[in-house]
């Protein structure tokens, strides 16, 4: 075999491999499941539900930690329950999991907070990353953890205000594009943004995050009352 189909072969075989590193990373395919199986009315709460976490989330920060600690334990629970009995009671593990999860980050809410504040900023750089075209998506979702972690511990409203933008404007562009998807007319420029061109959906996130952790940051500082 000569060199030049050596090379040629290793070239494919790592082009592959950071194609399915970034699949694995940015899953576009499931959010545009995701997108397409809302209905109307689904698309309508995701962005009324969307709209309060975006702009009032620093009001109901402790809801929406418990809310998403409680899904991760029921993710992990049924996770769990599917490995170790097969599939069988996995609703039961689920529903563990639930409860433990949304327990716990009662007590300890500021480490929750910190946590989905790291994981906040793992989005926004993987984000920046697949949009700019950049290989290993990875060391910039790592940047963003490490990033948003450290700010989180230091500064917890911001970590409030990440966390909750990230999240508002997540359910907003999503329940946006749904609707955009529900029209005939605008089904296929919908579908060709979101799979073409790679900047479109990190930028479609971080403009509504920057707007709710500027309007969130003037709600904070005219508000007397609010405590952490």
């Amino acid at each position: 075999m000569s060199c030049a189909v050596i090379l040629a072969e290793t070239v494919e075989t790592a082009s592959r491999t950071s194609q399915a590193t970034e699949e694995a990373i940015v899953p576009i395919n499931l959010i545009w499941e995701h997108i397409t199986s809302l209905n109307l009315l689904e698309a309508l709460m995701f962005i009324s539900f969307g709209t309060v976490c975006l702009f009032y989330g620093w009001r109901v920060f402790k809801i929406l930690v418990i809310i998403s600690f409680a899904l991760l334990g029921l993710g992990l629970g049924m996770i769990v329950s599917d490995k170790i009995n097969g599939g069988n009671n996995q609703l039961w593990g689920g529903l563990i999991g639930l409860g433990v999860m949304g327990v716990l980050s009662v007590p300890l809410m500021r480490w929750s907070v910190s946590i989905l504040g790291a994981l906040a900023g793992g989005v926004l750089t993987s984000g920046v990353w697949y949009a700019c075209g950049l290989n290993d998506i990875w060391a910039g979702a790592l940047i963003g953890i490490i990033a948003g972690g450290m700010i989180s511990f230091i500064i917890f409203k911001i970590a409030v205000m990440l966390f909750s933008s990230v999240g508002g404007s997540g359910l907003i562009v999503t329940g946006l594009l749904a609707l955009l998807y529900i029209y005939p007319q605008t089904t296929e420029q919908v579908e060709e943004l979101v799979f073409t061109h790679k900047w479109f959906l990190p930028v479609a996130l971080l403009i509504p995050t920057a707007v709710g952790i500027i309007l969130q940051n003037k709600f904070v500082k005219s508000s007397r009352n609010w405590n952490v």
